[in-house]
């Protein structure tokens, strides 16, 4: 089992920059990839990005070379993932979720047997 706790979501202007932290503990060496995703009420929830345990990354093409995902391993059974996010848009006014699992598909948190933070809203002001 491993448990992940997200922090740092909040109101941010646009063009502003906000940094996401997931602390993921418990059964960790397990969990071969870590990663976010964001939701609005109404749409399904969408992966943007992941990062694997060899510390290849992901991001989607709607956030690339304006968001940045890494992971720190702090001991055996910790670790924090952390999403930077820069040149912030209203667009990106979303739940974001932190997730691990035990394989990457296509670079992210594979859904079969993932494991969900409690998300964190991040509102980006006009």
């Amino acid at each position: 089992q491993v448990r992940l706790v997200e922090s740092g979501g909040g109101s941010v202007p646009t063009g502003g920059s906000q940094t996401l932290s997931c602390e993921v503990s418990g059964d960790t060496y397990s969990w071969h990839c870590m990663g976010w995703f964001r939701q609005i009420p109404g749409k399904e929830r969408e992966p943007i990005a992941g990062i694997d345990g060899s510390g290849r990354s992901a991001l989607a093409a709607s956030v690339k070379g304006r968001f940045t995902v890494s992971a720190i391993s702090r001991t055996n059974t910790e670790n924090s993932l952390l999403l930077q996010m820069t040149s912030l848009q209203p667009e990106d006014t979303s739940i974001y979720y932190c997730a691990a699992a035990r394989y990457c598909t296509g670079g992210y948190p594979s859904l079969t047997r993932i494991t969900w933070g409690q998300g964190t809203q991040v509102t980006v002001s006009t």
